[in-house]
């Protein structure tokens, strides 16, 4: 009887690309949402500033803006890491 072997389903290499890939895309929304909400080209800031709670809404804000970079860029890399495995 041959022995099992290991499902190569998931490999080690593969998380830690994704990992990065999400690290990556935290970062870039996080800078995003600093550039918005500092400079002001949009009237984001003011809005923000005008809100009954202004320090939720900022983080709330934020968040959002960073949640979907952080997962667009994880689909992102899974769909390129997929891709190159082929």
């Amino acid at each position: 009887m041959p022995p099992k072997k290991r499902s190569a389903l998931i490999k080690p290499a593969i998380l830690i690309e994704l990992a990065c890939h999400t690290c990556m895309g935290t970062a870039l929304g996080l800078g995003f949402a600093l550039a918005l909400t500092q400079l002001d080209a949009f009237g984001i800031s003011r809005l923000i500033a005008h809100s009954p709670d202004p320090h939720i809404t900022f983080m709330i804000f934020v968040g959002t803006l960073t949640l979907s970079f952080a997962v667009g860029s994880t689909l992102t890399g899974f769909v390129f890491t997929m891709m190159e495995e082929r």
